[in-house]
């Protein structure tokens, strides 16, 4: 276990991720996309910033499922700067998600971006969860970046969820977890033995799991931050 390491940038292969149903028509798009650029265009000159960046976004996405990612990265990333101005973080959160999708040169940083906020800010588990599994998806079997990303999911959908959502999302990440176990290390799914591995990866400790995390995320985004952390972090409430 000792030879394990975690994955570098370069090792994460950003692949077809589109959160568009590509087998929707291009026709189909093409009139959606029409649809919200009309809709941008009737906006008011003194409507809420915020409104209209979610109206990019939506021309971004569809951009997106058109596989014009050129075009949906500028218009997402228009979008994620008056996002992260007006802290509106689940609007950043899922313009970073297009972001990466958009295969550009940043849409790492972007997933990094992304996660740090979806760590940081309480916003719905479903949403954290989907950017982890991003991390999970694109990481080496042979490292235990997975393992990391994955018990981070499980760790947020325990603590951010209740009832049935808690119960549907836990089983997801329960899943996701067994899955690294398997790729990584052969194990079946045995409860016993996905335990023993997570504890000889030392991910049981959360103070230690969420560290891992960090550092993976460092990694991840070098020096293409997109937000003042430190800035961020003081205003943050103390428990």
């Amino acid at each position: 276990w000792c030879d394990m390491k975690e994955p570098s940038p370069e090792h994460m292969v950003v692949g077809d991720k589109s959160g568009i149903d590509l087998a929707e028509s291009r026709p189909s798009l093409q009139a959606l996309l029409k649809e919200h650029q009309q809709h941008l265009r009737a906006l008011p000159a003194d409507c809420n910033p915020v409104d209209r960046a979610r109206v990019q976004l939506d021309i971004a996405e569809t951009l997106l499922g058109l596989q014009k990612q050129t075009e949906s990265w500028d218009s997402a990333r228009a979008a994620f700067d008056v996002f992260a101005e007006h802290e509106s973080w689940r609007d950043a959160i899922e313009a970073c998600d297009v972001l990466f999708q958009c295969e550009q040169e940043e849409s790492l940083a972007a997933l990094g971006n992304g996660v740090w906020l979806a760590i940081t800010y309480p916003v719905p588990a479903q949403l954290t969860v989907a950017m982890l599994q991003h991390i999970v998806d694109e990481t080496p079997d042979d490292s235990d970046g997975a393992a990391v990303a994955a018990m981070a999911a499980h760790y947020i959908a325990d603590l951010r969820t209740e009832g049935k959502e808690h119960e549907s999302l836990t089983f997801f990440t329960k899943q996701l977890v067994a899955g690294v176990a398997k790729r990584h290390r052969g194990i079946e799914d045995d409860p016993e033995m996905i335990r023993m591995w997570i504890e000889i990866l030392g991910l049981n400790d959360v103070n230690e799991l969420l560290a891992r995390l960090s550092a993976m995320v460092d990694a991840i985004v070098g020096d293409h931050w997109w937000i003042d952390r430190d800035a961020l972090r003081a205003r943050l409430p103390v428990n």
